[in-house]
């Protein structure tokens, strides 16, 4: 019997995108199906097809509602109050303590340690076969990329930089440093 909190559309469509990314998380896009994500949120299919019509279309919106957190915490992080070096020093500690956060978060949930970013991996596993998760990864990259880039441009303007690099281009560079190391 579905309880009367998962009877909302609002709740219910919060646990499916909760849900959604902490199972491709601690698996993959590919292995994860349907059927799972209902039966860990607590929902019936039939509610699921009432807000998605495709688990691909699910995955969107679940990485578009994870991007909004991060996004507040990256905007505190950028934010012109803080000097462009505290801006560095603040997303360091941002990304450690996120994935020992996280870390810790899949080794209680399902026993494994090591994390993976599940949006590249998503893009990556299906290709082009699901053009709107490919699309996840490329539009993930881009917002990510932006700030970084932003952070290039202020610490140059700072003198902290040698020369006078391509800001893109370093600003990538920084961004995938860090994706890569994760």
């Amino acid at each position: 019997m579905v309880s009367q909190s998962m009877r909302n559309p609002n709740e219910t469509r919060a646990r499916l995108l909760e849900t959604a990314l902490q199972l491709i998380w601690q698996s993959n896009y590919t292995s994860v199906g349907v059927n799972e994500i209902c039966a860990q949120a607590g929902v019936t299919k039939g509610a699921f097809y009432h807000h998605f019509d495709t688990k691909a279309a699910l995955y969107e919106a679940a990485s578009a509602h994870y991007w909004e957190g991060m996004k507040a915490d990256l905007d505190a992080i950028f934010s012109p109050s803080n000097a462009p070096l505290e801006q560095l020093e603040q997303l360091i500690d941002f990304v450690l303590e996120r994935q020992h956060s996280e870390r810790d978060d899949l080794a209680r949930s399902s026993g494994q340690e090591v994390l993976g970013c599940p949006f590249f991996t998503a893009g990556g596993q299906v290709g082009a076969a699901e053009d709107k998760v490919r699309q996840v990864a490329v539009e993930m990259c881009a917002y990510g990329v932006r700030y970084t880039v932003a952070l290039v441009r202020g610490l140059e303007a700072e003198g902290c930089l040698n020369g006078q690099p391509c800001e893109e281009q370093v600003g990538r560079l920084v961004y995938e440093f860090i994706h890569g190391l994760l």
